[in-house]
């Protein structure tokens, strides 16, 4: 399988990136401490939104439990009345991903649907005409989504008709603290601005948690099956390498927006060692830091250290072989994603 790696080494300030159900950081423990943790989906999400940033008219993609009324409007401007465009949205979506029969305020379907507008309009033009929901569905295939590389990357799963299913071509991990982490408590108070000045006290008080560390960062990409007819294989090359180009460069620059506004943990990776290779599966470094690290004067340094060196242990004791392999601040951005997309084919 020919693939690309991206190893990344960030430090992150005080922050709460991605919190459990406690509003506490995510933790994990590897090599027997405690690890600061971020979920790969709430990566995943960010690294999506900026990529509609990057390259809005490729990255439609939108995940849903709403898209009866989309499907209602695309339905009448198909030709159909009011009511035929009701019950038609409603059948679609039944099929699709189950009807929501105890939502009392919106039309919803049961879980979420990750959809493209291209296919929101190939389901209404096929309904209008043909009024045979089989037909409807079978009518999507990888031409109506491409508006929607985001479908091809991150993949989608429908239960109720695996043929609309598609794998990720992407992969990642969660992002593991290269170090031992403990979460902290943050006391705050609040000043009621209309309090009588005779009265003394805060208007509020409470606590929060928060931690910081240095990640490391994993996501790999099956570049073999970009050109898969179920995935991006109805476009052209230069098409996918932009694709890809804006993948990487989103995958490099986004970061969870969790208290972007009270604690703003946006920084820019340290490292970025990326590889691409012919054959093989995707391979993690996380393994460089399963002693965790220890250091007097700082994080980010001794892991790029150790990053590596495990990555050249792996060559020397595996034979692991690289048709590319470069690194940013060795390079800047822009050779370095030019180097990575002359791969795609």
């Amino acid at each position: 399988m020919k693939h690309l790696e991206l190893h990344i080494i960030q430090s992150v300030p005080v922050a709460c990136l991605n919190r459990d159900d406690l509003n506490s950081p995510k933790t994990a423990v590897f090599g027997g401490v405690q690890r600061a943790r971020v979920s790969s989906q709430s990566w995943k999400r960010a690294i999506r939104e900026m990529a509609k940033e990057i390259s809005p008219e490729r990255f439609k993609g939108e995940r849903t439990r709403l898209m009866y009324e989309p499907l209602v409007l695309s339905l009448k401007t198909a030709g159909m009345t009011d009511q035929d465009a009701d019950d038609g949205a409603k059948k679609i979506v039944d099929a699709l991903v189950k009807l929501d029969t105890k939502s009392t305020d919106k039309v919803r379907s049961t879980t979420l649907y990750f959809l493209s507008p291209l296919e929101l309009e190939t389901l209404a033009k096929t309904y209008a005409e043909s009024k045979d929901i089989k037909k409807t569905l079978k009518a999507v295939d990888a031409k109506s989504l491409n508006d929607a590389a985001d479908i091809s990357l991150f993949g989608r799963m429908v239960a109720n008709d695996h043929s609309l299913t598609v794998e990720a071509a992407a992969m990642f991990s969660h992002a593991l603290s290269t170090h031992k982490v403990d979460n902290e408590i943050d006391f705050f108070a609040a000043v009621d601005d209309l309090q009588p000045k005779e009265e003394s006290g805060a208007g509020m008080t409470s606590t929060l948690e928060f931690n910081s560390a240095t990640y490391y960062r994993f996501a790999a990409l099956n570049l073999d099956m970009l050109t898969d007819a179920e995935h991006l294989g109805s476009l052209s090359k230069e098409e996918r390498q932009n694709v890809v180009r804006t993948f990487v460069e989103a995958t490099i620059k986004a970061i969870p927006g969790a208290r972007k506004n009270t604690m703003n943990g946006n920084t820019l990776p340290g490292y970025v060692l990326g590889i691409v290779r012919e054959k093989g599966h995707p391979i993690q470094l996380v393994n460089a830091f399963e002693t965790p690290v220890r250091s007097s004067s700082g994080y980010a340094a001794k892991s790029v250290e150790l990053l590596k060196t495990e990555y050249g242990n792996l060559i020397k004791t595996w034979g692991v072989e690289a048709v590319f392999e470069k690194a940013i601040p060795d390079v800047g951005l822009k050779p370095f994603l030019d180097g990575v997309v002359e791969h795609v084919n």
